[in-house]
């Protein structure tokens, strides 16, 4: 059925590009803003490897790619500023949690990495090699509800009792900084900080929520698009999905020549940690999915299933947000 799907989608994608053209720049090209989530990573590889060998502009798009503002990337997705963006599956449910007319206006659109890659690292001389473990220890915290929702799921499923793990506030966004002071955990990408940490010379473990229960394979990060855009400018949107779709193939088949496009677009990247991280990746963009950007129906609405028996959301959310293509 997977590959079913795919086939069909393909067909879909070609038979509307061929249809309607929308509202072209004066170069003829469709002028559409990307928003990310953060600073460019090797999560957002395929992105700049689509745009540097112009897969974008063949499709008709000029792409331009922007910082998120302070208040995020889906509030400017929802907003209309950016047509599509970055985010996760555990955050968007905040823009979804309310009746369906006061909903913002986004939807997921594609999976970036099909399975969850998120987990807690901590310095091996630590000890702390399961949930469990962490009974005792400090953990850098970003306060928030679904983040501590998670980690008291972990530590429950591996025996552990969450009340005895000290919980610090702050001290999230620097992994290495964090563990190399008194911080014995904290959450981080596998791609991305752990693969900063190893470089750094830090002797680390690391444990991935996927692995504690199939309930936490969630989808993050993932591409979202605002709706109102979407359903005026199909075409546009199945353009953009064709070339994001041969970027993060690039990345997959050629992540040396990938790591090099994006050190070139962002060149106060570590060249280290890029190639290490998109060598790691190449196996996570796709994973185990008929195609890149799969979303899988039963995975995402088991997981906002789960928040709302943990009573962190309001509304019952099976069946809303996400689409592929």
């Amino acid at each position: 059925m997977k590959k079913l799907f795919c086939i069909l989608l393909s067909l879909i994608i070609v038979l509307a590009a061929c249809g309607c053209g929308s509202t072209k720049s004066e170069d003829g090209l469709s002028d559409v803003t990307f928003v990310l989530d953060w600073t460019p990573n090797v999560n957002h590889a395929g992105i700049y490897v689509a745009k540097e060998l112009g897969y974008f502009e063949e499709e008709g798009i000029n792409l331009e790619i922007v910082m998120p503002p302070e208040d995020g990337a889906v509030a400017m997705v929802a907003a209309g500023q950016a047509q599509f963006g970055v985010d996760f599956q555990d955050s968007l449910a905040a823009a979804f949690d309310s009746e369906p007319e006061d909903m913002m206006p986004v939807t997921a659109i594609a999976a970036i990495i099909q399975h969850n890659t998120t987990g807690i690292i901590s310095l091996k001389s630590k000890n702390i090699k399961s949930f469990k473990d962490l009974e005792g220890k400090t953990y850098a915290s970003y306060q928030l509800p679904t983040e501590l929702a998670v980690m008291e799921y972990a530590m429950k499923k591996d025996g552990g009792d969450f009340s005895k793990l000290e919980v610090v506030p702050g001290a999230a966004y620097d992994a290495i900084s964090a563990l190399s002071a008194d911080i014995d955990s904290i959450w981080v990408y596998e791609g991305t900080e752990k693969t900063a940490c190893e470089l750094s010379g830090l002797d680390c473990n690391f444990m991935r929520f996927a692995d504690v229960d199939p309930i936490l394979d969630y989808y993050t990060p993932v591409i979202i698009a605002n709706n109102d855009f979407i359903n005026d400018n199909v075409e546009v949107e199945r353009a953009f999905l064709r070339a994001a779709t041969k970027g993060y193939e690039y990345c997959v088949n050629n992540p040396e020549e990938a790591a090099k496009i994006l050190i070139k677009a962002v060149p106060e990247l570590d060249e280290e940690q890029v190639r290490a991280g998109l060598d790691y990746l190449k196996d996570e963009f796709i994973a185990d999915a008929p195609c890149w950007g799969y979303i899988d129906s039963n995975r995402w609405n088991d997981f906002y299933d789960w928040m709302y028996e943990q009573g962190l959301l309001e509304h019952d959310l099976n069946g809303i947000g996400y689409v592929w293509g």
